[in-house]
């Protein structure tokens, strides 16, 4: 997390939104090997008190993960900014970028919480795909679905601390805000540009 307050978001649901919409994040949990970490799609509950992932079994990180402390990192869209595209002078080049961290303690999932979160998960992004029909598990074998899910582990982490950052140049003046999106979008960071209009249209400006 930045220390600086400035990129800490006002809007209390902006991190959650965060989390649901790229929906992928990094898991990293301490080991008798030491500290590992594992990629994974992710479920935020409706209430953004849990998030539900899962790992194959022969992850470093699954035959610890049980009863483990765990931190949690969904990253969005970053970028260099360079110190050129400010009309100011003395200024130097930073980076912009947004982070969420959610910290807690996981626990393994019984398999109808695991095919649950599955059914959840490709429920969900196959409406985002617009494929038409979406595919789904009954499309499958029975047996093979079985096999397949027999191979991995469902989590669910009962969320502690939310640590989001949203470092869009909220500490700059309107001007040199917009002049670092066009910047951006000439670079084709057209998401992080994106971002910092949407962020300015929220009020997070300082």
């Amino acid at each position: 997390m930045h220390p600086d307050p400035a990129f800490r978001p006002k809007d209390d649901d902006l991190a959650a939104l965060l989390v649901r919409e790229i929906g992928f994040a990094a898991i990293f949990a301490g080991t008798p090997d030491g500290p590992r970490a594992a990629h994974a799609p992710v479920v935020l509950g409706a209430d953004n008190r849990t998030l539900q992932f899962h790992l194959s079994r022969g992850n470093g990180l699954t035959k610890h993960l049980d009863g483990a402390a765990a931190l949690v990192v969904v990253q969005g869209p970053d970028a260099y900014v360079s110190a050129n595209w400010y009309a100011a002078a003395d200024q130097v080049p930073t980076w912009n970028y947004v982070a969420v961290e959610m910290e807690g303690v996981a626990r393994k999932l019984d398999r109808e919480a695991l095919v649950a979160q599955l059914d959840t998960l490709s429920e969900t992004h196959e409406a985002r795909s617009g494929i038409d029909p979406p595919w789904t598990r009954a499309k499958m074998s029975p047996a093979i679905f079985g096999k397949l899910a027999d191979a991995i582990t469902g989590f669910e982490l009962t969320i502690t601390a939310w640590r989001p950052t949203i470092k869009l140049s909220q500490n700059k003046p309107a001007d040199e805000r917009t002049r670092v999106i066009d910047a951006l979008k000439a670079q084709g960071h057209g998401a992080l540009a994106h971002l910092m209009d949407q962020l300015a249209g929220r009020g997070e400006r300082r």
